[in-house]
């Protein structure tokens, strides 16, 4: 395939996009671009005035072979191996969830009471309970320069990840990565504890789009037969962990807000702030301790 696309960087676009758009895929022109722009080194620039500019062959094979795996389904961030998240060039890898522009609705709840904890005492710590890429811990490191976090996640692929990712953004110095099935292996207490669990229910992962069930790990999609297990632990043991005047921040799936608000009651948790993301769902919900 790759002998069959233009060497120039102009017509190396067009073709690309056309192939996508041929394959049904919607964001064709997106993708296009960040695949060209990607393998090539070039950016939109370039495009726009030096459409003649030759790209080599090395690069024109590797971005025939990336429009393969993308018309063959694979989401174009896995292809390029990497995503933005709250302005932040995260790596990804087989055991990390893509980060979401619907998660930085969880960033955005955290951070006033993050900055305010920080300015009052001159730190606050963070624990992000599956943490996969980083992308929580590490948006809210780059937000808060008083601010230490622990990473926790069941995978030692995923904890290299936001290892590799915290240290690429200057922040390894910060973050901690630790294994550990939810608050195992955890110690200390924090001012905030912060979670985007799996709370896909077990039964309804076959029905996801394609790209979240085919590339995405199962493992940080599955919340159990109702979708709430991980809830119930984070509710049930979060505790011990937190800092008296502490805050626990959770992402949630948009029809599950009651049924999470009830969990952590009936664990002793007060409501403290709800959240809705970018489409009007909602999507996060906060809880300090106390009767409602």
């Amino acid at each position: 395939m790759a002998d069959m696309l233009p060497g120039a960087l102009g017509p190396l676009l067009r073709v690309a996009r056309e192939r996508l758009a041929a394959a049904g895929l919607s964001d064709s022109a997106l993708d296009a671009r960040l695949i060209v722009e990607h393998f090539s080194g070039t950016d939109r620039t370039q495009a726009i005035a030096d459409p003649q500019r030759t790209v080599d062959a090395g690069a024109v094979a590797a971005i025939g072979a990336a429009l393969q795996r993308r018309m063959a389904g694979e989401p174009v961030h896995r292809i390029l191996g990497f995503r933005e998240f709250y302005g932040l060039r995260l790596s990804l890898s087989p055991e990390t969830l893509e980060p979401r522009p619907d998660t930085e609705t969880l960033v955005e709840a955290i951070l006033p009471f993050a900055g305010a904890t920080a300015e009052r005492l001159g730190l606050c710590r963070i624990l992000d309970l599956g943490t996969g890429t980083g992308a929580i811990a590490l948006a809210l490191l780059s937000a808060v320069p008083a601010a230490t976090a622990t990473g926790v996640d069941i995978s030692q692929d995923a904890l290299a990840t936001a290892i590799r990712n915290a240290e690429q953004l200057g922040l390894a110095g910060r973050f901690v990565g630790l294994q550990s099935d939810w608050f195992e292996k955890v110690s200390g207490r924090y001012h905030v504890i912060a979670a985007n669990p799996p709370y896909i229910p077990s039964g309804d992962i076959g029905n996801l789009q394609d790209e979240v069930r085919d590339f995405d790990p199962h493992r940080a999609l599955d919340g159990g037969v109702d979708g709430l297990g991980p809830y119930r632990i984070i509710a049930a043991e979060a505790a011990k962990f937190l800092e008296a005047e502490g805050k626990i921040a959770v992402e949630i799936g948009h029809t599950q807000r009651n049924e999470v608000k009830d969990i952590f009651a009936a664990a002793g948790y007060r409501l403290a702030g709800a959240f809705v993301d970018l489409g009007g769902n909602d999507r996060v919900l906060m809880f300090e301790q106390g009767k409602p």
